[in-house]
């Protein structure tokens, strides 16, 4: 319980939050959590990207509750989670009619919306909330899908033409968000390193959905702030130990920013090959805004990160990590990174505030000038 805007306690109705990038694994980890809940609704949204349509099923033991489809002015994720998605949920809770939810979100739908977005309802009926998030993933293919080249729409997962996120990028953003990693059957042991490595400290990695244990989930006080501390493009501290088994990890972390030339000219050997990199670092000539840095299987995005609490201090940290034995890749992205690094001579010399009307990272972070 805990109070609304008038002070009156409030109901909460725990919701657990399904996502994948595979259906038949979320459809298989719904199944398993349904029968370990027998109280439970189970909320399926599926996007119908062809015809412009959210499919929404709502069902419990007793079978099918509502089955609907609803029009999508745009075909997008944030669009689907805030016109139907979250709605639904607080529509469901308010009800009253069960202990608990499981919401199975549109493939390749990551649950970082859902879960900021819940709650916020000032209304005195049930609330859901969120008591843990599973990311279900196809045990047949952890290494393509974590590191790969793909793009969902080589696998016919994009939303629409404009969609060109990568099967990687999504996957691993959902592994790292999750309370329980749940794979639709046992993967080999170097993949099972790679899990462990990438996944929140703390977090289960499960080598079969049967395994998902409903009412642990149900029953759980999910911590927001430590979630979103991990996932944060700014991590502080040390990071937990390599999982044995074959996964490498290369922390890249200094207090002093990148030379925004010579960056740019080592990005291919930081970002390349089938690994997945996050992190953040700044700029000299762009020294009030911190920059995002997130890779997967090759592919890079790089923005400026949102001001607010999750941005402590100014660093430049980029962790990556993969599977190749290649240790001689692994000393070039280090050196490149070393290459990268503003030199002591620079900064006795320029300062850490460089006035540059150009840096060269224009396409990604825009103009010096017009950076808000």
């Amino acid at each position: 319980m805990s109070p609304d805007f008038l002070g009156q306690p409030r109901a909460r109705v725990p919701v657990v939050v399904v996502t994948g990038i595979d259906d038949a694994a979320i459809s298989a980890a719904m199944i398993s959590l349904q029968f370990g809940a027998p109280e439970a609704v189970a909320v399926r949204h599926r996007i119908d990207a062809e015809r412009a349509v959210l499919v929404r099923t709502v069902s419990d033991l007793g079978g099918v509750v509502e089955h609907e489809e609803i029009p999508l002015e745009h075909v997008c994720v944030p669009c689907a989670i805030r016109e139907d998605i979250v709605p639904a949920l607080q529509r469901l809770a308010a009800q009253g009619r069960w202990r608990s939810m499981i919401a199975g979100l549109p493939v390749s739908a990551e649950a970082t919306q859902v879960c900021r977005s819940l709650g916020w309802n000032p209304s005195n009926a049930p609330q859901p909330s969120v008591a843990g998030v599973v990311a279900a993933l196809d045990g047949a293919r952890i290494a393509d899908d974590l590191l790969g080249d793909e793009l969902l729409d080589e696998r016919g997962l994009a939303l629409s033409r404009e969609d060109r996120r990568g099967v990687a990028e999504v996957a691993c953003s959902l592994v790292e968000y999750a309370d329980a990693v749940a794979l639709t059957a046992a993967a080999a042991d170097a993949e099972w390193s790679l899990l462990r490595t990438l996944v929140r400290p703390g977090a289960a990695v499960l080598a079969d959905t049967s395994l998902l244990d409903a009412e642990a989930l149900i029953g759980a006080v999910r911590s927001p702030a430590d979630v979103e501390s991990w996932v944060a493009p700014s991590r502080a501290g040390d990071l937990a130990p390599v999982a044995q088994g074959g996964a490498w990890r290369l922390d890249l972390r200094s207090d002093r920013p990148l030379h925004p030339l010579r960056f740019r000219d080592e990005l291919a050997v930081i970002g390349a090959g089938p690994r997945r990199s996050r992190g953040c670092f700044w700029l000299p000539s762009r020294p009030d805004h911190l920059c995002v840095w997130d890779g997967a299987g090759g592919q890079v995005s790089i923005g400026i990160a949102p001001r607010g609490p999750a941005v402590q201090r100014m660093q430049s940290r980029i962790v990556v990590i993969g599977l190749d034995d290649d240790s001689a890749e692994r000393a070039a992205i280090s050196a490149a990174f070393e290459r990268s690094l503003v030199t002591e001579a620079e900064l006795a010399a320029k300062g850490w505030r460089w006035a540059e009307g150009w840096d060269g990272f224009e396409p990604w972070l825009g103009p010096i000038a017009g950076v808000a």
